[in-house]
């Protein structure tokens, strides 16, 4: 593909040049490079490139690294979700702490549209419009025989009722319009594993899940995990030696390199070579290093993102969208209270000069 240099961070085998982008006002001689919003739109795309039920991998074109890493820290950290908060245990008589236990009932992810619910502030008392109440009544026992079996080595279930405490033996208690707004609410996974259980052990509790955001604990983070890293950008300058033509493949990822026996040809694979990792082992080879140029481009951000909340993995990026437009307008009314309202700017000039 043919890339402007301009957009390119060039790798060599051991450092990295042309970092920061360039493309401002004043660096380059009678160039006009000031923000225009048309031209940022003619260069802004976004291309999903794989979807499944839980992760995406999308491509961010034509912004810059600021503005593609405000978006992921927004995924991870403020776009809110719903989460045990208060754990109430009344009966606990398992090997697990009671405060091993309710943290590991908070990280369970809840199948709950934040939408529908209200942040609890403090100083605010529990409603229906801001918590979510689940109770949790288990007891293991034998089953007949107290365990025995015909079997020579009997599971867990030939032996015992209820020997685990799964996530789906959380049991939602709706209130007020809450099963007429949310329908249903429960784990998403009902299949964690929270405790063991041996007959004569018992978990009695009662968990109330709040609206939070992933700043104030991991528990509400939206995804499992989610990155991004530049596009990489592969040049061969030279013929490659077609004797080496494997070798020459093996420096890459697989599927970069395409070997052509019939037309004894080396080409990169422009499809896959978004796989590559950039290893730069092609450089540490004597016969290869100056037949080829790696380097990343600077404003193409390869994002991989893994929904584990209420939200469809498409739905995260334009949450962070909604969320860093509320803070820009927080911003810019701060601005405009520092300066008075609108037109106070030539107040506080006309202020400074007498």
């Amino acid at each position: 593909m043919d890339v402007n240099p301009r957009r390119l961070v060039n790798i060599g085998a051991e450092r990295v040049s042309h970092v920061s982008n360039t493309e401002f006002p004043g660096h380059y001689p009678n160039e006009d490079h000031s923000w225009n919003l048309e031209s940022f739109e003619q260069n802004l795309t976004v291309r999903i490139h794989r979807l499944s039920q839980r992760s995406i991998e999308f491509d961010l074109i034509g912004v810059d690294a600021s503005i593609a890493n405000a978006f992921r820290r927004i995924m991870i950290a403020e776009v809110p979700t719903i989460a045990i908060d208060d754990v109430y245990v009344f009966n606990n008589t398992t090997v697990i702490h009671d405060e091993i236990l309710a943290h590991r009932l908070g990280l369970i992810p809840l199948n709950v549209d934040p939408t529908q619910m209200d942040t609890l502030e403090d100083g605010d008392s529990p409603t229906d419009r801001n918590t979510l109440e689940f109770r949790i009544n288990l007891e293991c026992s034998w089953k007949d025989s107290k365990g025995k079996s015909t079997s020579a080595t009997p599971t867990d279930d030939e032996r015992y009722v209820n020997h685990q405490l799964l996530s789906k033996h959380l049991q939602w208690i709706p209130a007020g319009e809450q099963l007429e707004k949310l329908k249903t609410a429960g784990p998403l996974n009902g299949d964690i594993v929270l405790a063991k259980l041996r007959p004569g052990q018992a978990v009695e509790m009662v968990l109330h899940a709040k609206k939070g955001q992933g700043k104030d604990h991991a528990k509400w983070s939206p995804v499992a995990t989610a990155t991004y890293r530049l596009h990489p950008n592969i040049v061969i300058t030279k013929p490659i030696p077609f004797e080496r033509a494997e070798e020459f493949k093996k420096c890459f990822s697989p599927g970069v390199v395409k070997v052509d026996k019939k037309k004894r040809t080396v080409q990169i694979d422009r499809d896959h070579m978004r796989n590559d990792t950039v290893s730069r082992e092609v450089l540490r080879d004597p016969e290869f290093k100056d037949s080829v140029e790696l380097s990343r481009i600077r404003d193409w951000f390869i994002f991989s993102v893994e929904s584990e909340s209420a939200y469809k993995p498409e739905q995260l990026l334009p949450e962070a969208i909604g969320i860093m437009k509320e803070k820009i307008a927080a911003m810019k009314a701060a601005a405009m209270e520092l300066l008075g309202g609108e037109g106070g700017g030539e107040d506080v000039v006309m202020q400074d000069e007498t």
